[in-house]
């Protein structure tokens, strides 16, 4: 087992990736912590992924909230003594115009996807470098490097995202832990389902047909993970469509104007494909 007797805490464990994640590890051998804000949710995961009391734990966690992090972190040493890997993957979207967005939504969604992360780093960095080394992976998403319209809020948390585990990466390699940017592209789960929709909820409607499983994105993790790399962009054919973005911008920006379509439309071709 490639994880045999590592404690790995996942956040936004409840679902979709977080979920996926803590059930490979789990399969690998780690010492599995979910948490999410939802306990009842957390454990209902716990279950799926068929943890026991001796290899798993369900916390709750709101990690826009630093006292509950501390506790997290808190809870897993006491229970399993060390940190080995730690997950911050908790995040939500807000799809709207910048014109028209709600700021108090916004702020909310940098104090999970960013500000939260960046305190989960914080309390946990300590106790890494304490035992010697270990592993951060920051969820971020391909919207970390191109920005689409009406997801700039949510693009903009994922661009800081990176900027700040690459940095880390840089800073914490000489205690032996290393910072993973992993970038998912359009992952089927509920993300769209759950992210807060203005008044002009628009999505690329052609990254639908690019679109895996939460299953995926673990199986990118892991390796990543293994490899200690700096970033892994899943599925790879997105590698492509940043190194165009970074060279032909024009191009690719024409090719999402003319993709976009009501969310709504977009949700129901996720639907249709997943049945």
């Amino acid at each position: 087992m490639k994880l045999q007797d590592k404690v790995a805490v996942i956040t936004g464990a409840s679902m979709g990736i977080g979920e996926a994640i803590a059930k490979l590890f789990l399969a690998e051998g780690a010492k599995v912590v979910l948490c999410a804000r939802d306990l009842a949710r957390t454990k209902a995961a716990e279950q799926r992924i068929g943890g026991r009391s001796g290899n798993t734990l369900s916390a709750s966690c709101d990690v826009s909230k630093r006292q509950e992090i501390d506790a997290l972190v808190q809870t897993v040493i006491a229970k399993f003594g060390r940190i080995d890997i730690f997950v911050n993957n908790a995040g939500f979207g807000l799809n709207d115009a910048v014109a028209d967005m709600n700021m108090a939504e916004l702020r909310k969604m940098f104090d999970t996807n960013l500000f939260g992360a960046i305190e989960c780093m914080q309390a946990v960095i300590p106790v890494m470098k304490k035992q010697g080394g270990g592993d951060i992976v920051n969820i971020s998403s391909v919207s970390g490097h191109i920005s689409t319209p009406y997801m700039s809020g949510y693009a903009a948390t994922k661009h800081a995202m990176n900027a700040i585990g690459k940095a880390a990466r840089m800073e914490l390699l000489r205690h032996n832990i290393n910072v993973l940017t992993v970038c998912p592209g359009y992952i089927a789960t509920d993300f769209v389902k759950n992210m807060v929709k203005g008044r002009h909820a628009e999505r690329v409607g052609s990254s639908v047909k690019y679109s895996v499983g939460p299953v995926v994105v673990a199986q990118a993790t892991l390796q990543g993970l293994l490899k200690r790399k700096r970033e892994v962009v899943t599925p790879r054919i997105y590698s492509l469509f940043i190194s165009m973005y970074h060279t032909l911008p024009g191009v690719v920006e024409r090719r999402i104007r003319k993709a976009l379509k009501p969310t709504s439309q977009v949700m129901s071709e996720v639907a249709k494909k997943s049945n």
